[in-house]
């Protein structure tokens, strides 16, 4: 693979963006970037203690602002924030790359987020139940994650979506 693009992971909180890619991009002998992780480290703080002292808008903006500055390199893994979707620029950025959409149903994301719920990384964005918001937020961005998608992947564990993630790269190789 000729390592000029980067390969991008969306969709909701915990649907395997940081596990599938560390795994894909060590099978891949690239670099894996968290834009959550690199958006903490870069203003010294936790999202959600960045979020309750500057608002939503705020992060959205520092957001949009990491992944431009992580995407610069080039031939890298990058694990997105489950709201990247959101902003049109960030959109931009995307289709530069190849995009994995890592898809999971409502009730397996918020099983996954109830056993490891981070807190600290990953603030509720309604106030709601965990089921709910999961249940909200996936409707209100579906349509963006499969828009921005190259490729879908769902329903596997994590070694079969490693793999199906591997040939989605082979198939879209070419991109590069």
């Amino acid at each position: 693979m000729h390592k000029t693009g980067n390969i991008f992971l969306i969709g909701p909180r915990a649907c395997g963006k940081t596990s599938v890619g560390r795994a894909l991009a060590a099978r891949l002998g690239l670099e894996f970037v968290d834009t959550d992780h690199a958006f903490a480290e870069a203003v010294g703080t936790d999202i959600a203690s960045f979020v309750e002292a500057n608002g939503w808008e705020a992060f959205r903006d520092g957001e949009a602002a990491t992944l431009a500055r992580e995407a610069a390199p080039g031939g890298r893994v990058i694990g997105c924030g489950g709201g990247i979707v959101l902003r049109e620029e960030n959109r931009a950025v995307l289709a530069r790359g190849i995009v994995l959409y890592l898809k999971a149903g409502a009730e397996e994301l918020a099983r996954r987020l109830m056993a490891d719920p981070i807190a600290a990384q990953r603030p509720s964005l309604t106030g709601k139940s965990v089921a709910d918001e999961v249940r909200e937020v996936l409707d209100a961005r579906a349509h963006l994650y499969e828009g921005c998608a190259d490729r879908v992947i769902e329903g596997q564990d994590l070694d079969g979506t490693v793999e199906r993630a591997l040939e989605a790269v082979k198939t879209f190789s070419e991109r590069f």
